[in-house]
């Protein structure tokens, strides 16, 4: 049975630029019986997502939990810097074991009752977890399994510390451990971690904060609304690339873990920034609040003289 927890968030302002938000949801389960299943469980927090999908027919003894937390916490004071501080953690934790066996089930009360539905799908699991903000990919999958006996753990969070001068500090942690015994089937594992040179495009800052000096938390190049761009630069020269298969019986154990600390500063004039471009960044509405800024602040108005207007007397 299956048992969700409820969302609690939590928002609060204050006077003084502070506000804070918090989100919490619960899942457990409690899976017992014969027949065909078929389950699919997404989570996504900030920069971290996780997906796992299982189907099969024969018997089932699963138990498995679910947490997701989203927590946004900002300090915008007129007085001092800007401060945001994100966190999202998302944690599964499974223990199942499957036997595959063909299944005849009589569904409802009308045709199908007399003539039951033939189920023979073998044992498949998949388990697969994504943290953006760190370039890290994580991925078990068991098929065509006749037995899955499993216990499966991960972690993927994220705590990104940001100020507006801009300078940024950001950990990355994904962690997956398994301890399962399969029988006459495929299992593949793989661990994707981009390099050091590609984590600065994938950040709401990174290297391109010169050309971007108001940057985004949840909507930078390795977002999950824009997945195929971020697989694309994952797959750049990798800092490390696992891809393994199994096929037959076998009694595997891993357990990986790779935490990805980033930090970035890119400082920028406060006053009269003209010769750096610090007119255009300003935004569409604030430039047409503010008319008499054109030509002063973006340098347009300066023009080399090419004769003296004042002529020296002498």
């Amino acid at each position: 049975m299956a048992v969700p927890g409820p969302i609690l968030p939590g928002t609060s302002a204050y006077p003084n630029g502070y506000s804070i938000s918090n989100a919490t949801f619960n899942f457990e389960q409690s899976v017992q019986g014969n027949g065909y299943h078929m389950s699919y469980i997404y989570a996504k927090a900030g920069g971290t997502a996780m997906k796992n999908y299982a189907h099969g027919s024969g018997s089932l003894d699963s138990e498995a939990t679910l947490t997701w937390q989203h927590v946004t916490e900002k300090t915008h004071n007129v007085y001092s810097d800007y401060f945001d501080h994100y966190q999202d953690c998302i944690q599964f934790k499974e223990d199942v074991a499957m036997v595959y066996a063909p299944m005849r089930i009589a569904v409802g009360t009308g045709y199908y009752a007399a003539n039951p539905l033939d189920y023979s799908s073998l044992l498949k699991e998949r388990t697969e977890a994504k943290n953006y903000f760190a370039g890290t990919q994580m991925i078990h999958e068991i098929e065509y399994a006749h037995a899955i006996d499993k216990e499966l753990d991960l972690v993927v969070k994220d705590k990104i510390n940001y100020t507006y001068d801009p300078e940024l500090l950001a950990v990355g942690y994904t962690q997956m451990r398994v301890n399962e015994d399969v029988t006459d089937g495929k299992v593949h594992i793989g661990v994707l971690q981009a390099n050091d040179n590609i984590l600065g495009y994938l950040s709401p800052c990174g290297s391109r904060c010169g050309a971007n000096k108001s940057p985004d938390y949840g909507k930078f190049l390795g977002s999950p609304s824009n997945d195929i761009s971020w697989k694309g630069y994952i797959w750049r020269d990798p800092a490390i690339e696992i891809d393994e298969d199994y096929w037959g019986t076998y009694h595997i154990e891993k357990n990986m873990t790779l935490e990805v600390p980033y930090k970035v500063s890119c400082k920028k004039d406060d006053w009269l920034p003209c010769c750096f471009a610090g007119f255009d960044d300003m935004n569409t509405l604030d430039k047409k609040a503010f008319k008499s800024a054109t030509g002063v602040f973006d340098c347009t108005c300066f023009k080399a003289p090419t004769v003296a207007q004042f002529p020296r007397v002498y």
